[in-house]
């Protein structure tokens, strides 16, 4: 369990940290038409990312321990 819970904050804090510093995702809504939300991305990106990367040192640490 604490070897998943390790990838899975590793992984979703890079695809998160992808998004949050560079304009993927803003080219993206434009192209859909959603260009009204991306002002509103900082305000999940930074907490999202914020959020697996405490999941994955608690993954790390729980998996050192095992």
């Amino acid at each position: 369990m604490s070897r998943k819970m390790f990838k899975t904050g590793v992984l979703g804090g890079i695809v998160t940290a992808i998004c949050c510093f560079t304009p993927i995702l803003v080219i993206i809504f434009s192209a859909v038409g959603l260009a009204a939300a991306i002002k509103y991305l900082d305000l999940v990106l930074f907490p999202m990312l914020a959020m697996f990367i405490v999941l994955a040192v608690v993954g790390f640490i729980k998996l050192r321990h095992e």
